[in-house]
């Protein structure tokens, strides 16, 4: 999740309107500078954050009289949803401390200074569903396994076992006996203080292993595997996130490729779409925000193909060559 939100984080942002890109327009100091304890890097990635845990994230602009002056995050386990009766939200509701705030929504265009941003929910007309829930079996999976290989560590790395009583005349224990036996074999010899003590056992006595061990059981890839299944849920390689594997410098520089292409370029859309959509009308018409490609390293392999096909097509004249990667066109660039 770390590496989707940080991600996320890392990219800029660029203010059109029409074809011109603006350096300085209020909209752009406003994403730079949401609020006085975050800038943009650290306010984008807990927006990416809440929504991959939580499925919902709620943006909530302070208005001045017409432009947001400031934006917040709000957490989504303090914020109710209050169904409207046309299909939009008639209000967001915000609780702390036992106070609750209520947020109107316009119900004629559904305009309010609280936007929500939810991933899809097959099941849910209001609230966006969280990977969490996807991964669910899995992440269980795994924290059993972590669970059970802390308890072995801490029982010396010993499964546990069974003390035998040999049936004969006079070896059958009584209930006060068998609790002080018991009681003296946890003080003696379980922990991980107690790992490689000698078990000295008294009478007609004997010691029988009743687990399995860890490599029967094989703890290991059962972690590593459901350690990959919830990197797909996320849409992570599994090698990026430590599994083990094949995990050469090709390889690894093909995992970040695809991290960006399939899953953090898609939730810079799902944001940039939100935000040119709710945000940007406030600071006026014909304008567009958008985030910086170029700027992403991951990316380079993708942009050095496309400007050698560039380069080699010999249909295209310097000017529509120029054009295609963003520059802008020369005087004598019209021939071939």
């Amino acid at each position: 999740m770390s590496l989707i939100s940080r991600g996320v984080a890392s990219v800029p942002w660029q203010l059109y309107k029409g074809d011109a890109r603006l350096s300085d327009h209020p909209l752009l100091s406003l994403l730079h500078n949401p609020n006085p304890h975050q800038g943009i890097s650290r306010f984008m990635e807990a927006l990416t954050s809440y929504l991959l845990l939580a499925g919902n994230v709620y943006v909530e602009a302070v208005m001045s009289e017409e432009e947001p002056l400031e934006l917040y995050l709000l957490r989504p386990d303090r914020v109710r949803v209050i169904p409207g009766a046309s299909g939009v939200p008639e209000a967001y509701e915000y609780t702390l401390g036992g106070r609750a705030v209520r947020i109107s929504v316009d119900p004629f265009d559904g305009k309010s200074r609280v936007r929500h941003i939810r991933t899809f929910h097959p099941l849910h007309d209001w609230y966006g569903m969280s990977p969490i829930e996807a991964a669910a079996h899995a992440i269980d999976q795994h924290n059993a396994v972590a669970g059970h290989n802390l308890s072995l560590l801490q029982n010396g790395g010993r499964p546990s076992g069974a003390l035998q009583v040999n049936s004969g005349e006079g070896d059958i224990l009584s209930e006060e006996q068998r609790a002080r036996l018991r009681q003296e074999l946890k003080d003696a010899y379980e922990g991980s203080r107690n790992a490689g003590r000698v078990l000295v056992l008294e009478g007609n006595f004997e010691w029988k292993e009743m687990g399995l061990s860890p490599k029967d059981l094989d703890f290991i890839e059962g972690k590593n595997l459901s350690a990959r299944e919830i990197a797909q849920v996320y849409g992570v390689p599994s090698m990026l996130v430590g599994v083990p594997g094949e995990s050469t410098f090709s390889n690894y520089k093909e995992a970040r490729y695809h991290l960006w292409e399939d899953t953090i370029l898609p939730h810079l859309e799902m944001i940039k779409g939100e935000l040119n959509q709710w945000l940007v009308p406030f600071f006026g018409t014909n304008l567009l925000l958008d985030y910086d490609t170029e700027s992403i390293p991951a990316l380079a392999p993708k942009r050095e193909a496309l400007w050698g096909k560039i380069e080699q097509a010999s249909f295209l004249t310097v000017n529509e060559k120029r054009e295609l990667v963003g520059y802008p066109p020369l005087p004598e660039g019209n021939s071939f």
